[in-house]
């Protein structure tokens, strides 16, 4: 199922997909989350991308009745908007992936053959964006704890329990071991890219991603790129 109110956008999709993937039919298109709440309940897709703001429902509030309804329904989010905010609440509200509309029906078809594997299918710019959000926070944080020395813990519990804030830094403290470049490289790997991709598009000797990739690989102790994936999901 296609979900978007811009209705020259989903017919240009539903013929693409028609067309040029055998495996895929276009079984409903439906301008707003309110319809697609419906046509759920008739149709019973295997697949929906559904678009973020659309009149009447958002898709991010058809996602949770969909998901709530009919929890074996995969949910793509295909938006313009790459705000963490939309992407972090899209995904806790039970979305399997957020894909940016500005890439290729190829890659988009790709997506979507691929969560038969159940992993999280998001475009890299956005995996590379929370990571570098990631690490920004941290950083200010440092920054700020080491001006305000024990000033700072001295304040009690008025921005959530001790025991939470701790919980929190300790389920990300991987990602404090990677240096920038490292960074970028992973947020790669996590999006599907191989070496010589990754070499291509960081500008980067093929030979020295491969060391970079060795290096993230012993210091995250992981052994393949499934296990990179499985860490970016937690991000």
């Amino acid at each position: 199922m296609l979900v978007d109110d811009q209705s020259l956008f989903t017919e240009s999709l539903c013929t693409f997909l028609n067309n040029y993937a055998e495996d895929m039919t276009v079984v409903s298109k439906a301008g707003n989350g309110l319809e697609a709440v419906k046509f759920c309940d008739i149709e019973h897709p295997d697949i929906i991308l559904m678009d973020i703001n659309m009149p009447q429902m958002n898709g991010i509030e058809a996602v949770k009745i969909i998901k709530s309804k009919h929890p074996e329904i995969k949910i793509i989010m295909l938006s313009t908007y790459d705000e963490d905010a939309y992407v972090r609440e899209a995904l806790l509200s039970g979305a399997s992936g957020y894909l940016l509309k500005d890439l290729s029906p190829t890659e988009l078809i790709m997506s979507i053959r691929a969560l038969k594997s159940g992993v999280l299918q998001i475009s890299p710019s956005i995996v590379q964006k929370m990571i570098q959000a990631q690490f920004v926070g941290d950083e200010k944080k440092a920054g700020d704890e080491a001006e305000g020395g024990k000033a700072g813990g001295e304040k009690g519990d008025a921005g959530g329990s001790e025991s939470q804030i701790k919980a929190a830094e300790k389920q990300f403290e991987w990602l404090k071991t990677l240096t920038r470049r490292e960074r970028e490289i992973f947020a790669l790997i996590a999006t599907g890219h191989d070496n010589d991709e990754i070499a291509e598009e960081l500008d980067l000797a093929l030979q020295t991603v491969r060391n970079q990739v060795s290096t993230i690989y012993s210091k995250l102790g992981v052994k393949d790129r499934f296990e990179i994936i499985k860490l970016a999901n937690k991000v």
